[in-house]
């Protein structure tokens, strides 16, 4: 099955949700169209697999990140990470945001999202700017911002640029490490 979700992958990024075909997905994963629909009852349902193995990987670099010892450390990981996970196939990131109908409305998607955000609390919670009332706020600041800087570079196609994840990391820090503080 993960060769056919990886397979799949190579499709949408390639090809678009347009041009996107089940019998394309079997070609490249060497496998028959049988052996698609035997796990994929659709290309919708293929396309929802896609995304949630994107966002498990998404998930794995912020627990990765989350083990730095130092703030320092979480910063460089979340930054390296997230772009290595959007840089496997920067075009499918784009597909997925702006072709691909649903996604946001599932089970599944609800269930990133809720560790997804637990996972950036725990970062806020790291950097000690956890005082007030600001935490849910901090959080929804901070994912949307890195968010925003991965997916815009991903259909930019600047993710391999050096300043960006300099820069990357820059913001993130100012936000997080009150000035005069050190790491």
């Amino acid at each position: 099955m993960e060769v056919i979700v990886r397979a799949g992958a190579r499709v949408l990024a390639d090809r678009g949700w347009a041009g996107f075909t089940t019998n394309e997905v079997a070609e490249v994963a060497g496998v028959s169209i049988g052996s698609i629909y035997q796990y994929f009852p659709d290309k919708l349902v293929l396309v929802d697999a896609i995304r949630r193995h994107h966002l498990d990987d998404v998930l794995g670099v912020l627990r990765k990140a989350g083990q730095g010892a130092s703030l320092d450390q979480l910063i460089d990981g979340l930054v390296d990470g997230m772009v290595a996970v959007h840089s496997l196939h920067p075009a499918l990131h784009r597909v997925l945001l702006d072709e691909v109908p649903g996604g946001a409305g599932s089970s599944a998607h609800r269930a990133f999202e809720s560790e997804y955000l637990e996972r950036y609390r725990a970062i806020v919670a790291k950097s000690g700017r956890r005082k007030g009332l600001a935490v849910d706020a901090m959080v929804q600041v901070l994912s949307s911002a890195v968010e925003g800087v991965i997916h815009g570079a991903a259909r930019r196609g600047t993710l391999a640029s050096p300043d960006l994840k300099r820069e990357l990391a820059t913001m993130i820090r100012s936000y997080l490490i009150p000035q005069g503080h050190a790491t």
